[in-house]
């Protein structure tokens, strides 16, 4: 209805439905005002903002009036977060006094001792003859002892050439000729050893060198070694590890808990005029990260993968995998996660500040449980959640119920209670288990790696090339787990794996691994 100011009606009742009408589009317009706000916000944070997720917990209980009103165990885990909030100390990097009067304890400042695992060569000077008479009786000085400093220098990587005679030996008769025989190589008429080979598998796969800066580097020390050469040995590598990867992805996937995620990563097509996207998936087990490439993101790579997987498997709310938990024959239980439910509520705080906050200081009281419970066994752990984790759940859906009725369904803070609400069984399965977890971090850290390198090497050649980057990360990531030197490991199994017996590929896995003779 247009309102002419020069022109109002005389109706009172007329007058009302313009005030009325006025009113609903202002609000309409604040509402879509904010929508906007809050969709420029989040692209100016992923532009230039922090990742990180962190509210101070005194602003935080600010606004979550609800809490405040709550009654039994909820109240309680309140109170208990407040005192702990006041116990600690205003600069969070300062540790607190020891006692009344007593001052901090510091942290030392001094030089750290180097490992003794470190080769060390030990340099001695002596005082001259002259210098060991003695100023006062000129008596000769007697040694009392010694001073010793350290200091650490760099020996630079090199590169040497193994020449490997094998003796030949013939008969004058013609009949018969016979060659030494050599131990196997990873790569048989190859140029590159498996310490070679397991350099350039860790520079690019552990430590994120591209193959193109590897180029320079070893022409450097003097060896022309294209990247199109080493492309083809870590293709090669990947292959000949490839019965110890089935090897390893059935350990991760013979547990009770498997994590799972994706990233994207960009692979050149040669019927392209520019890269597509490729996905990397991650699956982390007990003991053990797999990770796994399919050229795009639909449902039959991760089915495949998981085709024998029967546990629990927690994940976001992607739908590829509703089908496999809809199937009563796999066997897979869907667990969710509470961190990306918090991402999204912390991502719509700039449309309603208070109802997002709110539900914010629940989800922060759950956390809170898990902080507690951290240290725990897996039934004490259970008895925590369901003693204190289950009424802040309980209370959380309740006030999500009554606010959906009060927010539009397409606002962010509307999307958020609705992705909540639509996996809540799911969100809720981790408090039945003393072994389950309330989120997958341990799946997104595990793509760390994944995303910082694909700021340096940028792209898959192809989509065998993002097979090999699977293969090859994968024992990457359970050598960080076990803390296991990558490339004394790979060194090693190269060199061994060609002359192992099929049946004992096991002994060669990151847990069962003994270095074998050089």
């Amino acid at each position: 209805m247009k309102i002419d100011p020069n022109n109002l009606p005389d109706n009172s009742e007329l007058l009302r439905r313009m005030v009325v009408d006025l009113a609903t589009r202002l609000d309409e317009n604040e509402r879509r005002y904010r929508c906007i706000q809050n969709i420029l916000e989040q692209l100016l944070k992923w532009r230039h903002g922090q990742k990180r997720e962190k509210m101070d917990e005194r602003q935080l209980f600010l606004f979550a009036a609800e809490l405040e009103a709550s009654d039994g165990d909820v109240k309680d885990l309140i109170a208990e977060l407040e005192q702990d909030q006041e116990r600690k100390p205003d600069n969070q990097n300062d540790p607190p006094a020891t006692g009344a009067g007593d001052k901090p304890k510091r942290r030392g400042h001094g030089r750290r001792p180097l490992p003794k695992t470190l080769l060390r060569e030990r340099i001695e000077y002596e005082l001259s003859e002259a210098e060991r008479a003695c100023p006062h009786c000129a008596a000769t000085m007697k040694r009392i002892g010694e001073e010793v400093s350290e200091r650490l220098e760099y020996v630079p990587a090199s590169l040497k050439v193994i020449e490997e005679a094998r003796a030949k030996y013939g008969c004058s008769c013609g009949g018969a000729l016979q060659t030494a025989a050599k131990p196997a190589q990873p790569i048989e008429k190859g140029l590159a050893g498996a310490s070679l080979l397991a350099q350039v598998a860790v520079s690019k796969y552990a430590d994120h060198c591209p193959l193109r800066r590897q180029e320079v580097i070893f022409r450097r020390h003097g060896a022309e070694l294209s990247r199109k050469t080493m492309c083809g040995w870590m293709r090669q590598t990947a292959e000949l590890l490839a019965p110890l990867y089935e090897r390893l992805k059935a350990r991760a996937l013979a547990t009770k808990v498997v994590q799972t995620d994706d990233t994207p990563a960009m692979v050149l097509d040669p019927e392209l005029a520019k890269t597509r996207t490729g996905r990397i998936w991650t699956y982390v087990g007990e003991s053990a990260t797999v990770y796994d490439y399919t050229p795009t993101r639909k449902r039959d790579g991760p089915e495949r993968f998981l085709k024998e997987y029967r546990g629990y498997l927690q994940a976001d709310a992607y739908g590829g995998y509703d089908a496999l938990y809809k199937e009563p024959k796999r066997g897979l239980v869907e667990v969710a996660c509470w961190a990306h439910a918090r991402r999204k509520f912390y991502e719509a705080r700039s449309s309603d500040l208070a109802g997002t906050t709110t539900a914010l200081a629940y989800i922060g009281l759950l956390y809170k449980v898990e902080r507690r419970a951290k240290d725990l066994g897996r039934e004490d752990r259970l008895a925590m959640r369901q003693r204190y984790a289950v009424p802040v759940l309980t209370e959380l859906r309740e006030f999500l119920e009554r606010e959906r009725v009060r927010v539009l369904p397409k606002s962010p803070e509307g999307m958020a209670i609705s992705y909540t609400l639509t996996n809540w069984a799911a969100l809720c399965r981790y408090s039945e288990d003393g072994d389950l977890a309330i989120d997958n971090n341990g799946a997104e850290r595990s793509l760390r790696g994944i995303t910082v390198g694909r700021k340096n090497w940028m792209f898959f050649g192809s989509d065998g090339g993002g097979r090999t980057a699977a293969v090859l990360t994968s024992f990457m990531a359970s050598c960080q787990r076990l803390k296991i030197d990558p490339w004394a490991y790979l060194r090693d199994v190269l060199g061994r794996i060609g002359a192992h017996p099929v049946n004992a590929l096991d002994e060669l896995l990151h847990a069962n691994w003994k270095p074998g003779t050089p």
